[in-house]
């Protein structure tokens, strides 16, 4: 029987088979498509012939095209909508593709070929994306031990076959968690929550088959619960569940593989010759250094903390109102925050909710790419992995640019978070290949025939994962290796932070935050008063998220602690934490970290994009009109239709004419002295 995975794909855009396509076949895709790969990496490698770009770089770039057609959808699919035979065929997978990945930066013969070029880049003629291809495939041979030899090659070579195991390990294991926690809500528990919140538990049991209402550990039921939960003892246990993901002791806890992690990464960055795996890591980012990382988070920790600690003071005011003499708790900091913000902004989340409806907040989204960049978005009908995705064609002018995959509801198969990928980059070396780009959120569903509701947090998410759909959509290159979202991690998160600040536009939310059951907009007052509170309770955001990234950063910087939580404590309690606060994420759950390589030594992208985007949409408010066409086709010029074909902080500076400093950053935070 014919493979639907290593066939064309006669489907609407060459989507991939979903309704044809069985786990049973990933197997043998897989298997076919490496030996495929290898038999062309072999003839790169011993190609009698000079070497020359278009028979070494630009082959190896499409070396391996089959296996990424296959790995794009596998992956996507195991994401977003796993199954026991998914999450073994993961853990088949990663040691196989480690060893081939190793196999192929060990190939003496094709790094030779490499080498050759680099040695000769200034007699090659090459064009300014050709040089910097070629640069970036010989520093990647590099990294990943092409110039080890030895026992030393060997070493690295099962170093990082074990950390491609733990990387899926440590995911799955919080999948885990996170699938087989759930809190029974009797009729009495539910007195005192909003009705969005109801609907969303209630929903979440009839998914579940529970019987009844449930909270589950998806972020869009739990914060509700925490901010809106007058049962102090409820919000305690619902807390104490989402804190402890992956230390719940048994086969899913994540503790020694945390330990096991570090450990092995800093053997790798020795083995390579760096002092640490955040030296190593941190080479090719914008930031350069350890130290460079650091400087920047502590400027932000200082008012951050003066921020949280100022507002504690105020929320356990409030808690000893209610007759609770102990101190103010994590479980307790949402619950009063939201009562204080109600008081001093008049604003009430429940009332807030029904103006930002899901598919309104994603005609926003798709409003603001058509009066940027004149793009415009279809849906339409086709395969698809699970009955909630959905199909958007995207064109300009009549042209097909990409096509938009939207997976926005929590479900118990997909993993926590929000993220887009690329089933297929953009790239033109083999033909005019355009993207399929996927968003997935995990909102909360709603009952059958209501219509989802967002929190304001959920809008910027929509909006911040369609920033990174349009560095996809729009990229404009001819290499796949540098396409869409290939940059640097530090400057990877600028266009989606960037995009968030378009939802924040009065007359965005003036025509698409309009109430669900009635369709009136939103009052002037109430979007007047929204706007107003963006910044409120920004010190306690800020310090959760610092604490999380310099724990990360302090994990990889020095030598690899035997026991990461005693470690996580230690620099805890340098940092003098407050109290009522946790980390954003805590070690045995920070899949950022530990689920794979991405943002190891990395946390602190966000806020180093924080930097730039903060800046980047001043010169719109300076320009006085956040759609300034000029400026618009400027910023997709220089940095969403580039990729990596230039380094990072040259793309900035030709939008912007120079660097930025942290006062933007502070002054949007509301953290500005």
């Amino acid at each position: 029987m014919t493979n639907p995975l290593l066939t064309p794909w006669d489907t609407p855009h060459a989507l991939p088979p979903f309704d044809a396509i069985k786990d049973a076949d990933f197997a043998p895709a897989v298997e076919a498509a490496l030996s495929e790969a290898r038999g062309n990496i072999a003839a790169i490698a011993d190609n009698p012939d000079a070497p020359t770009f278009d028979n070494t770089v630009a082959a190896l770039e499409l070396a391996e095209a089959t296996l990424g057609r296959v790995l794009g959808v596998f992956y996507g699919v195991a994401g977003a909508d796993s199954n026991p035979a998914r999450e073994a065929l993961q853990r088949d997978f990663s040691p196989l593709l480690s060893a081939f990945g190793s196999e192929v930066t060990a190939n003496a013969a094709l790094f030779a070929r490499i080498e050759d070029l680099w040695t000769r880049r200034d007699d090659l003629d090459l064009s300014e994306e050709q040089a910097r291809v070629l640069m970036l495939s010989r520093r990647g041979f590099v990294r990943q031990g092409a110039q080890l030899t030895g026992t030393a090659a060997d070493r690295l070579r099962d170093v990082k076959s074990r950390l491609a195991v733990l990387g899926t390990q440590f995911t799955q294991n919080l999948l885990a968690d996170e699938r087989d926690w759930f809190m029974p809500l009797a009729e009495e528990d539910l007195v005192g929550l909003p009705d969005f919140v109801i609907d969303a538990a209630r929903a979440a049991g009839e998914a579940g088959d529970h019987g009844g209402p449930v909270v589950t550990l998806s972020r869009s039921l739990i914060v509700p619960c925490l901010q809106f939960s007058p049962r102090r003892d409820l919000r305690q246990r619902a807390y104490a569940a989402w804190t402890a993901r992956g230390m719940n002791g048994g086969a899913t806890d994540n503790r020694a593989l945390a330990a096991e992690t570090l450990a092995l990464r800093g053997e790798r960055a020795k083995l390579l010759g760096y002092d640490s795996f955040a030296d190593y890591k941190l080479e090719t980012e914008m930031a350069g250094t350890p130290g460079a990382v650091r400087d920047l988070l502590m400027q932000v920790w200082a008012p951050a903390k003066a921020s949280a600690e100022a507002d504690a003071e105020k929320l356990t005011a409030l808690l000893h109102a209610d007759g609770i003499a102990g101190p103010l708790e994590p479980w307790d900091w949402r619950y009063y925050s939201e009562k204080r913000r109600q008081a001093e902004h008049d604003l009430d989340e429940a009332a807030l909710k029904p103006y930002l409806q899901l598919d309104r907040m994603i005609e926003a989204s798709f409003a603001c790419a058509t009066r940027l960049f004149g793009l415009q978005f279809e849906p339409f009908d086709g395969p698809v992995y699970h009955p909630d995705v959905r199909l958007w064609n995207v064109t300009r002018d009549g042209k097909h640019i990409a096509v938009f995959v939207g997976d926005y509801f929590a479900r118990a198969s997909k993993r926590s978070g929000a993220w887009c990928m690329a089933m297929r980059s953009q790239q033109k070396l083999a033909g005019d290949v355009q993207p399929i780009v996927v968003n997935v959120c995990n909102f909360a569903k709603p009952a059958a025939g209501k219509p989802a509701l967002l929190s304001y947090d959920d809008a910027r998410t929509l909006f911040h994962e369609f920033g990174h759909a349009l560095h996809q959509m729009l990229s404009d290159v001819t290499y796949e290796s540098i396409s869409g979202t290939s940059v640097a991690r530090d400057f990877v998160e600028l266009p989606s932070q960037l995009y968030e600040h378009w939802l924040e536009v009065p007359a965005v939310l003036s025509e698409f935050a309009v109430h669900a059951e009635t369709g009136a907009p939103m009052p002037q007052d109430m979007l007047d008063r929204m706007l107003n509170a963006a910044t409120y309770d920004m010190g306690f955001q800020t310090v959760e998220y610092i604490a999380s990234a310099l724990v990360d950063l302090e994990f990889h910087a020095g030598p690899p602690p035997a026991d990461p939580m005693q470690r996580q404590a230690e620099i805890l309690g340098d940092l003098g934490l407050p109290h009522a606060i946790g980390m954003r994420h805590a070690t045995p759950h920070f899949a950022h970290v530990f689920a794979g390589d991405g943002y190891s030594s990395g946390y602190y992208s966000y806020m180093w994009s924080e930097v730039m985007d903060a800046d980047a949409f001043a010169a719109f408010e300076e320009a006085g009109d956040p759609f300034d066409p000029a400026l618009a086709q400027r910023l997709e010029q220089t940095v969403l239709s580039s990729g990596g074909s230039v380094d990072a902080a040259a793309l900035y500076q030709q939008f912007r004419g120079r660097m930025p400093g942290v006062e933007a950053l502070l002054k949007g935070r509301g953290l500005a002295a």
